[in-house]
């Protein structure tokens, strides 16, 4: 009989905010990497740019 309460008992989830919580995360990554790799080729243009003139 214990068995079959404790196999009843239905436990909330919170799975959709987590899920959203984290497709937030990794959309907020993505930018930053996007940033962050723009940079660093509009630096990679800006100083061959200078080395060459």
């Amino acid at each position: 009989m214990t068995h079959k309460a404790a196999a009843e008992i239905v436990a909330p989830t919170q799975r959709q905010r987590s899920d959203l919580l984290g497709i937030a995360y990794l959309v907020t990554i993505a930018i930053v990497m996007l940033a962050w790799i723009g940079g660093l080729v509009w630096a990679t243009i800006a100083f061959f740019s200078w080395l060459v003139s």
